[in-house]
């Protein structure tokens, strides 16, 4: 019989000491090794507003060339941005930006590389939760109506939990 997940309980948060306040997670004794997070999402649009940055006629410039630099400088700033991440030395930032026409949407996704004590999720994350509002920003005067959705983690590798990605969860192949 499979044996359901549990529950999380305060216990199982490593960002709680054993009073249950909040602490930065010591990752001093944790294995350095190569660590990969990818994370996706989108921003939905009018169709008219897609037009526009596609065509390149929007007037304040490339939408998706700035958003892929705020998205790239997010990642690197994340630490300073979620008060319990830890500093890290990324070795690189991708952020690619598609337009979907069919969905009227801008699509989204971060990869993040570092060689560390921890992972690089929350840089991935972040990454495309600023690069979405970037977009956001460049564009609500003709379109206040944007939604952002669909942002989560679609994949990650290295560490002790091994490789994890969303369509099959945890795998343990490192």
């Amino acid at each position: 019989m499979d044996k359901k997940p549990s529950k999380p309980t305060q216990s199982d948060l490593s960002h709680f000491n054993n009073a249950g306040e909040a602490h930065m997670v010591d990752v001093g004794d944790k294995a350095v090794t190569r660590r990969i997070a990818v994370a996706g999402g989108r921003i939905v649009m009018l169709p008219e507003t897609l037009q526009l940055i596609v065509s390149g006629q929007h007037g304040k410039g490339d939408v998706l060339g700035i958003a892929r630099v705020a998205g790239i400088m997010a990642a690197k700033k994340t630490s300073e941005l979620i008060p319990l991440c830890h500093p890290l030395a990324i070795s690189k930032v991708t952020v690619d930006l598609q337009t979907d026409e069919a969905a009227n949407a801008v699509l989204c996704q971060a990869t993040v590389h570092t060689s560390g004590q921890t992972g690089v999720e929350m840089e991935a994350l972040t990454a495309v939760q600023i690069a979405l509002l970037t977009v956001y920003d460049m564009c609500k005067a003709v379109d206040r109506g944007m939604v952002m959705t669909d942002v989560g983690l679609l994949e990650k590798r290295g560490g002790k939990s091994g490789v994890w990605r969303r369509d099959v969860g945890c795998q343990n192949q490192d």
